[in-house]
C-alpha cells in the first residue's frame, strides 16, 4: 500500500488506536462503574462471641447495625464482611437487652429498644425503654422509659414528619415520641395487639404492624393528632410463622422476617391483601431483616442456645447476617 503523506503507517496506527480508546473510555468507565456498583454484597460475620441478634437495620451509605441479647450494638461499614462491636451497655446509657434497632438518617439517630434480658441474670432487671444515639459516632443522646405497667419495647418505625413510634408486645401498645417531645405518650392500645411486634410505614405514610403471637398483619388507622384509630386485619397469602421485623422496601412493598419459621420474604400490600413472596425459609429462626439497595440482609439467630436445656451454656455458632438477592 502506497501513502502520498510523510507520516508513518506505525505513526498512523498509534493515531487511531488512541483516538478509538479516547472515544470508548466513557463508555468503559461507565461499565466499570455498574459492574461495581451492582456487585453482591457479603454475607456479614458478627465478630463476637454469643450474639443472638433480634433486630437489624442500615444507613443510607450501606453501613449494617445489629443489636444483641447481650447489649452489645454490632456495625459493619458498607460492604464490609464483619461487624464489630460499637456501642456497649455502660451506667450512663443504661442499655439492657437489645430488640429493635432502626437507623434514621434524617436526624443522624440510632433509635434502639432496650428491654430487660429475658435470658439473665445479667441485665434482667430494670425498666424498659427507647433508647437513642448519634447515628455516625454511636454518642448515647437520651432514654425514654415505658410508662407502667412493665411491658416490652420491640420495635420502632419513623414518621413522615419525624414522630418515632415504637411497640410494647406484652400489652398490645402503641407510644409515640414527637420530635422535641422529652417523654412517651401512648398512641393507642387495643387486645388485638398483644404480640405487636414490627411495625413500618408505606411510602403514603400507612402504618402496618405484624403480630408475632396472633400471626396476623394489620394495618392501623392515625388520627390527626398522631393517636391510634382503627386497626384493619389483613388477609395475608400464607400462614404466618411468628412475623417480626418489617423493613419497607418502597411504595407497599416490605420485606418480612419470621423468627419461629426462619422465613424470609416480600409482603406487598393491595387494600385489604398481603400477598408474600418467599426470599429464604431456611434460617431456623429469622427474627430481622434490612434492605440495602438490592440486597436484603437477613438475622439468622440461634435462639435454641438460650432456650433448650441440652444446649443452655454450650457456646453458639457465630451469628451471620445473611445477604440475598432482592427480586
Amino acid at each position: 500500500m502506497r501513502h502520498n503523506n510523510k507520516t508513518p503507517v506505525s505513526a498512523l496506527s498509534k493515531d487511531i488506536e488512541m483516538k478509538l480508546l479516547q472515544s470508548f473510555a466513557p463508555a468503559a468507565l461507565l461499565l466499570c462503574t455498574c459492574a461495581t456498583a451492582q456487585s453482591p454484597l457479603p454475607d456479614i460475620r458478627i465478630n463476637d462471641t454469643d450474639v443472638f441478634p433480634e433486630s437489624i437495620t442500615a444507613t443510607a451509605s450501606g453501613a449494617v447495625i445489629s443489636g444483641s441479647t447481650k447489649g452489645v450494638v454490632y456495625r459493619a461499614e458498607p460492604g464490609a464482611a464483619q461487624a464489630q462491636p460499637w456501642i456497649r451497655h455502660n451506667d450512663a446509657n443504661g442499655i439492657l437487652s437489645i430488640l429493635g434497632v432502626l437507623a434514621d438518617d434524617k436526624s443522624n439517630t440510632l433509635w434502639l429498644c432496650s428491654a430487660p434480658n429475658f435470658f439473665g441474670p445479667e441485665r434482667s432487671q430494670g425498666v424498659t425503654a427507647v433508647k437513642t444515639f448519634e447515628l455516625d459516632t454511636g454518642k448515647f443522646k437520651s432514654s425514654y422509659d415505658f410508662p407502667a405497667p412493665a411491658g416490652t419495647c420491640n420495635d420502632i418505625t419513623i414518621a413522615a414528619d419525624g414522630t418515632a413510634y415504637a411497640s410494647d408486645t406484652g400489652n398490645g401498645r402503641l407510644f409515640m415520641l414527637k420530635p422535641g417531645a422529652t417523654a412517651l405518650a401512648l398512641a393507642g392500645s387495643d387486645p388485638a395487639l398483644v404480640g405487636i411486634d414490627g411495625l413500618a410505614f408505606s411510602s403514603d405514610g400507612t402504618l402496618y404492624v405484624n403480630n408475632v403471637r396472633s400471626q396476623q398483619l394489620f394495618r392501623v388507622a392515625l388520627n390527626t393528632d398522631g393517636t391510634m384509630g382503627g386497626i384493619t386485619e389483613l388477609k395475608v397469602s400464607h400462614t404466618l410463622g411468628g412475623p417480626d421485623g418489617m423493613r419497607l422496601i418502597s411504595g407497599n412493598r416490605f420485606i418480612q422476617a419470621e423468627s419461629t419459621i426462619g422465613r424470609l420474604s416480600i409482603v406487598e400490600i393491595n387494600g385489604d391483601t398481603a400477598t408474600m413472596t418467599i426470599l429464604r425459609d431456611d434460617l431456623e429462626s429469622a427474627p430481622g431483616a434490612t434492605v440495602v439497595g438490592n440486597t436484603v440482609y437477613v438475622a439468622k439467630t440461634q435462639i435454641k442456645y438460650l432456650l433448650d436445656p441440652a444446649l443452655k451454656g454450650q457456646q453458639a455458632p457465630p451469628a451471620i447476617l445473611y445477604a440475598v438477592p432482592l427480586p
